[in-house]
C-alpha cells in the first residue's frame, strides 16, 4: 500500500486580525542571525540621515552656548558704561567711559567675513547637490567633491584675511595710544576683549575648515563628507552672525 505523505504546512506569522486585519502571511527568510532582515533600512533611527540630524543637534547646542556667552559679554559692555569714579578734586562721581574711534579696517573686515559666509554656503549647497551625489553613489566620479573644494578653499582664505585684518585693527588702536597693556580706557579694553574673543572663535573655525578639507580627501563615503561640510558651515555662519551683532554694538553702543 503506497504511503501517503502529508505536506507540512509552512510556518506562518499570525497576526491579530482586529478590524481590517490582514490574513497570516508566510514568514520571509532573513538569512539567519540578527540584522539580516530587509526592514533595517526603514528604521528612522539609523543611517546617514540620522547621523546628520544628531550632528546638527550637537552643533546647535554648542553654538547656542557660545551665543549666550556673547550676549553676556554685551550685557557687561553696557553695564560698564554706567560705572563712575570719585574725582579727587571735586569729590563728585564722574563717568570714566570714553568712546574709542574704531579703526576703519573693521568695515573691510566685516565685508570679508560676510563674503566668506557666502562662499561657505555655496560649498554646503554643492556637497548636497542631488545630481552630483547620485553620480558619486553610482561610482561615476566625485563631482560633488570637485565642486565643493574651491568654495571651501575660498572660505579658508577669506577667514585668514579677516584674522589678519583684526590684527591690523589692534595695531591701529595701539598707535592711537590705547594699547592693551598701558594707556587703555574701559572702552578700549572692551574693544580688545570683544574682538579678541570673537577672533579666537574664528581661529577654531579656520582649523575646522582645514580639518574639513583634509576629511574630504580622506573620507570615502559622500555621506560622511556631507556631514563634515554641514557642521563646519553652521559653525561658520554662526560666527558671522555673532560678528555682525558685536560690530553693531561697537559702532552704536558706545
Amino acid at each position: 500500500m503506497p504511503s501517503i505523505f502529508t505536506p507540512i504546512p509552512s510556518e506562518v506569522e499570525r497576526k491579530s486580525p482586529g478590524i481590517g486585519g490582514k490574513p497570516p502571511v508566510a514568514r520571509r527568510p532573513t538569512g539567519g542571525g540578527g540584522g539580516g532582515g530587509d526592514d533595517d533600512w526603514r528604521s528612522p533611527r539609523r543611517g546617514p540621515r540620522d547621523v546628520l540630524h544628531r550632528t546638527r543637534m550637537f552643533v546647535f547646542c554648542a553654538l547656542a552656548g557660545d551665543m549666550m556667552f556673547f550676549v553676556v559679554l554685551v550685557a557687561f559692555f553696557y553695564a560698564r558704561q554706567t560705572g563712575t569714579r570719585m574725582d579727587p578734586r571735586t569729590l563728585q562721581q564722574i563717568g570714566d567711559w570714553h568712546p574709542v574711534l574704531l579703526p576703519p579696517i573693521l568695515f573691510l573686515n566685516t565685508a570679508v567675513l560676510i563674503l566668506s559666509t557666502l562662499t561657505m554656503e555655496f560649498a554646503r549647497r554643492h556637497i548636497f547637490r542631488e545630481f552630483d551625489v547620485l553620480e558619486e553613489w553610482l561610482g561615476l566620479g566625485r563631482p560633488a567633491l570637485r565642486r565643493t573644494l574651491p568654495w571651501l578653499g575660498a572660505t579658508l582664505a577669506l577667514g585668514i584675511m579677516f584674522l589678519a585684518g583684526q590684527l591690523i585693527a589692534w595695531r591701529q588702536l595701539t598707535a592711537q595710544g590705547f594699547a592693551f597693556t598701558h594707556g587703555a580706557t574701559p572702552a578700549s579694553y572692551f574693544f580688545y576683549i570683544i574682538t579678541g574673543l570673537h577672533a579666537a572663535h574664528l581661529v577654531v573655525g579656520v582649523f575646522a575648515l582645514v580639518f574639513c578639507l583634509s576629511a574630504l580627501a580622506l573620507l570615502k563615503r559622500v555621506e560622511s563628507r556631507q556631514i563634515a561640510v554641514d557642521a563646519t558651515a553652521w559653525f561658520w555662519h554662526t560666527m558671522g552672525l555673532a560678528w555682525l551683532i558685536l560690530f553693531a554694538v561697537l559702532i552704536f553702543g558706545q
